[in-house]
């Protein structure tokens, strides 16, 4: 079992041992899936992104995050 703190952003660090099992690399994508059966999450190497969708996340991830922002928004 490994553990990993959640930040005040909600971001966990993903232990080495299960990155390295997933392939995982800097940028990866990962999704979580919930099953119902046992209620239990489950994570996996997510799909690539679209070209176009990433440079869209990379532009708006650099304009709205800020320290403004989380001073302005951080309450909703």
């Amino acid at each position: 079992m490994y553990i990993s703190k959640l930040t005040s952003k909600h971001q966990a660090s993903i232990p080495r041992a299960v990155r390295e099992a997933l392939g995982l690399e800097a940028g990866d994508r990962v999704q979580f899936l919930f099953s119902e059966d046992d209620g239990r999450i489950y994570i996996e190497k997510g799909p690539d992104a679209d070209p176009d969708v990433a440079a869209l996340e990379a532009t708006l991830s650099a304009e709205w995050e800020s320290e403004e922002d989380d001073h302005a928004f951080g309450g909703l």
